[in-house]
């Protein structure tokens, strides 16, 4: 073969390909009809041609990061060598993080560097320049390692909840579960509300309310004004004071991702929201609408499921209410009965148990209305009078399925009862909830529902009345001079005034809300024992109960409460409004 044919070939080989792809067979790392192969397989696969030529084996990752270097005049870098800037990795959404895969770096002004194993992908390039804002620079790096490097940070960053930030999260386009299709939030409603500000004020008030720990948000239309507000500890915070023009924009949106009629204006309404944070963790949003005056008003109840992974011991139940809990839920059979207003945490308590209990061997059935917390491992049914499956009816089909646990939601009437306490006699344990002010009512409760009082002294284990205090912020709690005079007055001891109480007050700082952060339970947890049991069958009232159990050792609520003061984490402000009748 002559040279001008050489010459001819060389020609033609440099003008088949363009870029790294040249550089490539001109190193000699892949023959033509390969690197036509590879080109023609990556298109196929919608992926880069160096990730063909990795995966394939075609082309170490080296070797190509190197070509790609001296091709393009960048330099290359060993990524494990490195530790990415955390800062920096945040400016990126996970999702063109892993669609283009690449590594973002650090931060310099407005400059952000950026490991790429394909520098020819000026796509990707130009995406992350739109979202950031930012002068983007990039180095070379090989395409196994980076790949490896986007998953592990991605992973990590979905760990750390606590230290989020707005710009973690594309607003417009958050998972949601609306009903029981997952969907992309970007496309829920868009048919409704076609409007993204909307989209990204309401999933920012969302994240937001999850963030800073809130129980639930209210939507409140008035006549001139629209008013957000959040449940902190407890106590309600305005959060927002949107456009009054607004709220059936933002109405709608809330209706929508609850998967509600957003045309039925004139009845109340309950629809469920699930917003997935991340692959771990997703957070649940009961979801309930009432007509008022000026447009509908909509509470969304956050249901962390962490909550109830949280432990027994980090309830605030004391060391003997503590081992009275484990020791009746380690019985096979009888009832025991979580009691208190709406917000005191019973389901909290209710669900702490049924953890404890959730093991391979034990089969538990719940009714509830809704199920609040998904428990897997749980047979959780919703009850649906509509359809006829009622808290009764979920009972009976229960007890036909050999349960070793059974909870009920709630008791709310004589048949719901009667078949819980019998279940409870007939070798099973039942866990449900009244609302009653403390333990002794409970029982009497039952007796005024039509409950015959043998079947309750002999089937009512344990009785829990419960309410949840704020707790002082431990940065900036001051002690405060109580006379001991006063300290009797609220019901102190003699003995712990003589031993010496120190009692503190909220202060407020940074930190905290107005010197609280975070609450804890007060517990009246009562056993119910033969001489209990006795009371019953006479007729006797609550007030003969509750004496009774004073003897029997049982703290009452208030001396629960003062013994949170005495231990210094709460004030006695907070236990009076939460104690006191």
């Amino acid at each position: 073969m002559n040279d001008n044919a050489l010459a001819s070939m060389g020609s033609g080989s440099r003008s088949a390909f363009s870029g790294l792809a040249q550089r490539l067979v001109q190193d000699g790392l892949l023959e033509e009809s390969a690197m036509h192969d590879a080109i023609t397989r990556a298109k196929e696969k919608r992926v880069s041609l160096v990730t063909q030529l990795v995966t394939t084996s075609l082309a170490s990752a080296r070797d190509i990061a190197i070509s790609a270097s001296n091709e393009f005049g960048v330099p290359l870098l060993d990524l494990d060598a490195v530790v990415p800037d955390p800062d920096a990795f945040r400016l990126v959404s996970d999702k063109l993080l892993q669609k283009h895969r690449v590594m973002p770096l650090m931060k310099r002004g407005k400059r952000l560097f950026l490991a790429v194993a394909d520098p020819t992908n000026l796509h990707a390039l130009d995406e992350i320049r739109f979202q950031t804002s930012m002068v983007i620079e990039f180095v070379v790096v090989e395409d196994d390692k980076l790949q490896k490097a986007v998953d592990k940070a991605i992973e990590q960053a979905e760990s750390v909840m606590p230290h989020l930030t707005d710009d973690d999260f594309d607003l417009e386009n958050l998972e949601v579960t609306g009903g029981d299709d997952e969907v992309n939030g970007d496309a829920l409603g868009r048919d409704d509300v076609e409007d993204a500000p909307i989209v990204r004020f309401v999933n920012k008030i969302l994240l937001d309310a999850i963030k800073k720990g809130a129980s639930d948000v209210h939507f409140e239309p008035y006549e001139k004004t629209f008013r957000i507000r959040s449940r902190l500890d407890g106590v309600l915070k305005e959060v927002a004071l949107p456009p009054v023009q607004l709220a059936p924009k933002i109405v709608a949106r809330l209706k929508v991702m609850s998967r509600l009629d957003i045309a039925e204006r004139r009845v109340p309404q309950d629809g469920r929201i699930k917003m997935r944070l991340s692959k771990n963790r997703a957070i649940d949003f009961r979801v309930s609408t009432c007509p008022t005056l000026f447009g509908e008003k909509v509470v969304a109840r956050i249901l962390d499921p962490s909550s109830a992974m949280l432990g027994i011991d980090a309830l605030g139940y004391e060391k003997p209410q503590r081992d009275l809990y484990l020791k009746y839920l380690a019985k096979p059979q009888g009832m025991i009965l979580v009691t208190g207003p709406t917000g005191s945490g019973k389901t909290v308590s209710l669900y702490t148990g049924l953890n404890i209990l959730n093991t391979e061997d034990c089969n538990i059935s719940t009714a509830e209305d809704p199920a609040e917390i998904n428990l897997p491992g749980v047979n959780q049914v919703n009850v649906n009078p509509k359809v006829g499956l009622t808290f009764a009816a979920a009972l009976r089909a229960f007890l036909r399925q050999d349960p070793d646990v059974i909870m009920v939601g709630e008791i709310r009437d004589l048949e719901t009862a009667e078949i819980a306490l019998k279940a409870a006699q007939t070798g099973h344990l039942v866990l449900s909830t009244l609302h009653t002010n403390d333990a002794p009512q409970t029982l009497t409760r039952l007796v005024d529902m039509g409950v015959k009082p043998y079947a309750i002294a002999t089937s009512v284990s344990l009785i829990i009345a419960q309410r949840l205090a704020r707790k002082l912020c431990i940065h900036c709690k001051q002690p405060i001079d109580v006379p001991a005079e006063a300290l009797r007055r609220e019901g102190f001891e003699e003995a712990d005034i003589a031993r010496g109480i120190r009692v503190y007050k909220a202060v407020g700082c940074g930190q905290c809300i107005d010197g609280y952060k975070g609450r804890t339970g007060i517990y009246q947890v009562m056993p119910v024992t033969d001489a209990v049991g006795r009371i019953i069958m006479e007729g006797g009232g609550a007030m003969h109960i509750a004496d009774q159990a004073a003897k029997d050792g049982v703290w009452n609520l208030r001396r629960a409460g003062l013994q949170k003061v005495m231990d210094g984490l709460t004030s006695l402000e907070e236990v009076n409004s939460v104690t006191l009748d």
